[in-house]
């Protein structure tokens, strides 16, 4: 009898057990959580302001620990650093793709983890369905150079040679804004000319370079530059001021505080608020929902804004 009775005690143990286990593995109630924030490099000023909205926000959250990795533009390192914080049992996870053509290993080892994943700012999956516990914060890229290339048509009176600073390759946002100045240019300016497109790769130094290269090789019919971000723009002015060409308009994107100054001051035409705090408190604040079981819809996008010497008290 005191066998039977010990067999019993066992088995309704056992039971016991896997209940708990398996109330564990369906997402059982949890009192804190770890979120890792994966960023491209945190040398990239406008990255800064995103990954600190996303501080900020997680601040204010007494049970999210956010850790902080710095991927330094190589994306295999960025695999490493993900595959490090899901071995630690991360929680959820925030990425900014260095490439955004190479997220297929962090993809899948998200999902073999079971762990939501939000890209923010840079977007893998561009006009594709994102894959299931995977989302998205940012901006519609396109909208960004078809923004830039409208003023630029107005200040050119739809007519002379343009040339583009691109951002890296590899990069969605490089690729759309490009493709937004091009697209806007055949659409509505025909007498508007692509003279050049070439890769700064988000540098102002090398925007710098290639504006003075630029200079030599199209000297008068360079009427305007698009640039595919701030830093780039600004080097692009320097140039051109070290030349004593201020007949020249250049625009950049993201509205860091260097080019609302600038903007400010006449050296550059204009730039498109692309809203740091927006993507990256939205980024946050979307994973935050995930964690706490809420329904989210799984792409958020943060609008451009046009910022000329018109606006540009409205966003100081």
């Amino acid at each position: 009898m005191k066998k039977v009775l010990f067999v019993t005690l066992l088995a309704l143990l056992a039971v016991t057990v896997a209940f708990a286990n398996g109330s564990a593995d369906k997402g059982g109630a949890k009192d804190s959580f770890k979120v890792g924030y994966v960023c491209n490099n945190f040398n990239d000023t406008f990255q800064t302001y995103v990954m600190d909205a996303a501080k900020e926000y997680f601040a204010g959250v007494a049970n999210v620990e956010l850790v902080l990795q710095d991927a330094q533009e190589d994306v295999i390192r960025q695999q490493d650093l993900v595959n490090t914080l899901l071995a630690q049992k991360i929680d959820a996870l925030i990425v900014v793709p260095v490439d955004t053509s190479a997220m297929g290993p962090i993809v899948k080892a998200a999902a073999e983890s079971n762990v939501p994943l939000c890209f923010v700012n840079r977007n893998p999956y561009a006009e594709k369905e994102l894959p299931a516990n995977v989302y998205y914060v940012g901006s519609q890229e396109i909208i960004a150079g078809t923004q830039q290339m409208e003023y630029m048509g107005k200040l050119l009176d739809g007519k002379g040679g343009v040339a583009i600073l691109m951002g890296k390759l590899d990069n969605e946002g490089a690729l759309k804004r490009t493709e937004g100045n091009e697209v806007t240019a055949k659409a509505k300016f025909p007498g508007i000319k692509i003279l050049a497109k070439e890769t700064g790769n988000w540098q102002r130094d090398q925007g710098m370079t290639i504006t003075e290269n630029w200079l030599t090789a199209y000297g008068s019919d360079l009427k305007g530059i698009c640039a595919n971000n701030d830093e780039m723009a600004l080097g692009a002015v320097e140039a051109l001021k070290a030349a004593g060409r201020t007949d020249i308009p250049v625009m950049g994107v993201d509205a860091i505080p260097d080019a609302k100054v600038a903007v400010g001051n006449g050296s550059l035409a204009a730039t498109v608020l692309q809203d740091a705090v927006g993507q990256g408190k939205g980024s946050a604040e979307l994973i935050h929902k995930v964690l706490k079981g809420e329904q989210v819809v799984s792409l958020v996008w943060i609008p451009f804004v046009l910022i000329t010497p018109e606006n540009l008290a409205d966003y100081q």
